[in-house]
């Protein structure tokens, strides 16, 4: 499974959002999708892995104190549960 370095922003929610993937690190495995030893085509798609692995390093490079959009629409936005 390959993954990726990236650089993001910390929200006061504890959400990491990645603004920018700077390398990528490859797994070598030929039925992994994202793979440089992956075939094209490949005759075993879709069996072959689909996704990436976690991020193998997070930069954070900006640190907010507000929640992050999903959060905030459930939290303090329209998706909050009215307070008694």
């Amino acid at each position: 499974m390959c993954n990726y370095e990236t650089e993001g922003t910390k929200y006061g929610c504890g959400h990491y959002k990645v603004t920018r993937k700077l390398t990528k690190r490859d797994c070598g495995n030929r039925y992994c999708k994202f793979s440089s030893r992956h075939a094209r085509p490949c005759p075993h798609c879709p069996t072959c892995e689909q996704y990436l692995g976690p991020d193998f390093k997070e930069n954070v490079v900006e640190v907010r104190q507000e929640y992050c959009t999903t959060c905030h629409y459930w939290y303090e936005g329209e998706g909050a549960r009215p307070r008694r």
